[in-house]
């Protein structure tokens, strides 16, 4: 689906073994924002743009809440999943035309897990998974589910369970490496951060991000390390690539035997934060610290300007700058200045750009600045860490 000129798209893709918890997170993660609480907090909508994959997901949703049910596993089925996020008070014609953008839309790829555990069936089951893999390499994050029952399933030999997932996507995305590569050339568009992420974290109430972070190095850092070989091999400018160094904790709900506690969810909110500005702050970061060719940073700063502009608001951008060394040729060359000073703000200026946009009415840039509240929060709460590469 082309995105409007107005809306800026984001795209995530999602990894995960078949019963790691895609179908269940997903649904909740909708679910939860069409409460009558998440409209009465938040300052946008969810909406999903394709009406039948909305009504799907809601019933996920309530079955859950009301009857304990979980949703029936969607096995070898691959959907991409647009929805977007449309201010709830638009504002006047005046505050529409200064705004950089109206919306986002945000892009879910589901890749079954199943894809990466057996063979294809046939030729045209081959091919089908060829195009679904190159729908997804419009992404800029990548999460790679690790199964929480399945890590208790292991206690002490975790290493069995962690290096078989990251072994398994290793071999899969090895299986087309030769159908997706231009010519045999690596890819300019393809995820740049995969972010590991613990699917069913209530089930670890005692581990925080670190403590799962310092889990998965400890027992299958060479399997992490295989796959970032292969992603390697798959990309242009490789040093602009981050693969266990980004983590998160997940969980859709609370399970208790007849029953699902949907309101008790953890690190699903980070969501949309994770989509929307970790790609900003990396790129940033990537772009400082390595000669990445312009060619290549220009796709990698895709919607970086007017996601900026509504992060830092209209009124702020342009003293931000002025105060803001210069960052060298190559960056300006992109405009990407703005880029470098909204990494470089600190938590009270974002406090204090959120509220003077809450107080004048532009929901844009409260949204974003919200957004990037809530990343700083996640990693104070213990459920993110983010790679300071």
């Amino acid at each position: 689906m082309a995105a409007s000129p107005r809306l800026r798209e984001q795209h995530v893709a999602v990894f995960g073994e078949s019963g790691s918890g895609k179908t269940v997170l997903l649904s909740s993660f909708y679910g939860a924002a069409q409460e009558q609480s998440f409209s009465a907090t938040n300052l946008f909508h969810l909406l999903a743009d394709n009406t039948g994959q909305g009504m799907r997901l809601l019933q996920n949703y309530l079955g859950m809440k009301n009857s304990g049910t979980t949703p029936p596993a969607n096995r070898f089925v691959a959907t991409s999943y647009p929805f977007t996020i449309k201010l709830k008070d638009p504002g006047d014609a005046k505050a529409v035309r200064s705004r950089p953008f109206d919306g986002l839309r945000l892009v879910w790829h589901d890749y079954p897990g199943e894809w990466f555990e057996e063979e294809p069936g046939s030729e045209t089951e081959a091919e089908r998974r060829v195009e679904t893999f190159r729908s997804l390499l419009r992404s800029d994050v990548a999460l790679v589910l690790v199964d929480g029952q399945k890590l208790l399933d292991h206690a002490g030999e975790e290493e069995k369970y962690l290096k078989s997932l990251f072994w398994g996507l290793r071999d899969g995305i090895l299986r087309l490496k030769d159908d997706l590569l231009d010519d045999g050339e690596p890819l300019t568009e393809f995820p740049r951060i995969w972010i590991v992420a613990l699917s069913k974290a209530d089930l670890h109430p005692a581990l925080d991000v670190h403590g799962f972070r310092d889990l998965v190095v400890e027992k299958s850092a060479g399997a992490v390390a295989s796959l970032q070989e292969v992603l390697e091999q798959m990309v242009q400018a490789s040093e602009a690539l981050s693969l266990g160094e980004d983590y998160l904790l997940l969980s859709s709900a609370r399970f208790a035997p007849e029953h699902i506690e949907v309101t008790e969810r953890v690190g699903l909110d980070l969501l949309l934060p994770v989509a929307c500005l970790l790609p900003l702050e990396r790129v940033a970061q990537w772009s400082q610290r390595y000669d990445i060719p312009r060619k290549m940073l220009r796709h990698l700063a895709d919607n970086a300007d007017t996601l900026v502009a509504a992060l830092v608001g209209a009124k702020t951008l342009g003293p931000v700058l002025r105060k803001v060394p210069k960052v060298g040729p190559l960056l300006e060359s992109l405009a990407l200045p703005a880029l470098a000073a909204a990494a470089q703000l600190s938590a009270a200026k974002v406090q204090e750009i959120n509220a003077e946009a809450l107080a004048s009415k532009d929901h844009l840039t409260a949204v974003m600045t919200q957004f990037r509240l809530d990343l700083d929060q996640g990693v104070q709460d213990g459920l993110l860490l983010k790679s300071l590469r």
